[in-house]
């Protein structure tokens, strides 16, 4: 038995002696890889310029540091490379590391546009049609959009379907919405694929359709779409194309709710207040009205104020230690809604800039072809930026899960 338990311990050493050379041996060739990152951008190799200042832009194998990443970004932007003055120009609409200024991400974004990368075009459409950049204008937004999507830009695709719908240049034509909701999403927009759900619910153009609707917004929904998830929800309580299921109705809305989406706090207030495949539960009601009229939320507004003056005129004690439950209940929900929306953010520049290394080593561009900064480099950096999104999808598959939303927090 002790020597069973000696070769066990033996076995444990031995295994953490083996773990901890495994992660020195990647640490050593993490620094190594960042050093030769270091060199070819010393030596005016625009892509590494590109690459490094990503790590900083990160915090990738090195502290975050904004004043660093603008510094290469800008290096490789003197050079002409579209990709960094895209990037500089969305630093610059942010306010990261600079202070904020459209006019000057604007003027990015134009060089970038004018060299035709599709993104630059996609951020100068959006400024256009948001007027964040001094004017609105939904012709310049129009033909920006209309650019990338014939380069196969899947958000611009589904704003020049968003234009089609609404009818911003003239009438609306469902048809060519539709159809260019259907590219964006075979390219994996979620936004186009919840949009079509919508249209099929609603039967936009062609016969309402909840079954083909509910399939358009599960796809989305699958890629954290927020306003998909509330769709699914609402279809899951009022039964449409579906039998009625309040659990799974509270599910999806859950998902919804973690995102910011107001509508769905709203409802998850309402289920709450009116026990709807739940125990009734005032605390729980006045905190996701609270939420959702935070945000402005005009529904959810008159339903606190109804609500908070029933209980007041029922029982004060009653309100005052429901409100107090509410307002923990509130504050956990916030902070779950804040790490949800970092982890997104993440993910989402991260695939980005994934998406950008693999331009850089595509054939005939300058990077390419610069041996220190060669094609394989390329993609194995954009492989890393891959593999820690996939990370933080799975931490983020954790907050959205429903766990206990119906009872007050303590």
């Amino acid at each position: 038995m002790k020597r069973n338990k000696l070769l066990q311990g033996i076995a444990v050493a031995g295994m953490a002696t083996l773990i901890g050379c495994v992660s020195t041996v990647r640490a050593q060739d993490r620094d190594s890889e960042l050093a030769l990152l270091r060199g070819a951008a010393e030596d005016g190799d625009g892509a590494a310029q590109f690459t490094l200042a990503n790590h900083y832009y990160r915090g990738l194998g090195v502290h975050q540091d904004y004043e660093k990443a603008l510094a290469l970004y800008g290096k490789a932007a003197d050079q002409g490379l579209a990709a960094a003055e895209n990037r500089l120009g969305m630093m610059y609409e942010k306010g990261l590391g600079v202070p904020q200024s459209y006019g000057r991400a604007m003027t990015l974004y134009r060089k970038a546009a004018a060299q035709g990368n599709a993104l630059a075009q996609f951020n100068l459409g959006m400024l256009y049609e948001t007027g964040k950049g001094g004017r609105q204008d939904y012709s310049q937004a129009f033909e920006l959009f209309r650019k990338a999507a014939d380069q196969g830009e899947p958000d611009a695709e589904e704003e020049v379907g968003y234009f089609y719908q609404r009818g911003f240049l003239g009438s609306r034509d469902f048809e060519k919405a539709r159809e260019s909701y259907k590219r964006a999403a075979e390219h994996g927009c979620s936004n186009a694929q919840n949009q079509l759900g919508y249209m099929a619910q609603l039967g936009l153009g062609k016969e309402q359709d909840y079954v083909q609707a509910l399939d358009w917004y599960y796809k989305a929904a699958a890629q954290g779409n927020p306003n998909a998830q509330e769709n699914i929800g609402y279809l899951y309580q009022h039964g449409l194309g579906v039998d009625t299921d309040y659990a799974q109705a509270e599910t999806w809305y859950y998902k919804a709710a973690g995102q910011g989406n107001s509508n769905a706090e709203n409802q998850l207030g309402y289920m709450n207040q009116y026990g709807l495949g739940i125990p009734p539960d005032s605390a729980q009601a006045l905190a996701w009205y609270r939420t959702a009229a935070d945000q402005g939320n005009k529904t959810a507004t008159e339903n606190l104020k109804a609500l908070s003056e029933r209980l007041q005129g029922v029982d004060p004690e009653l309100w005052q230690a429901a409100n107090a439950a509410a307002q923990q209940a509130a504050e956990a929900q916030a902070a779950r809604r804040a790490r949800i929306a970092n982890l997104q953010r993440q993910i989402v520049d991260l695939e980005m800039d994934a998406q950008l290394e693999d331009s850089l080593a595509e054939p005939g561009t300058a990077a390419a072809s610069v041996p220190s900064m060669g094609v394989q480099k390329l993609r194995k950096e954009a492989d890393k930026y891959r593999a820690e999104a996939s990370r933080l999808r799975a931490e983020l598959a954790g907050l959205d899960v429903l766990a206990a939303s119906s009872t007050p927090a303590q």
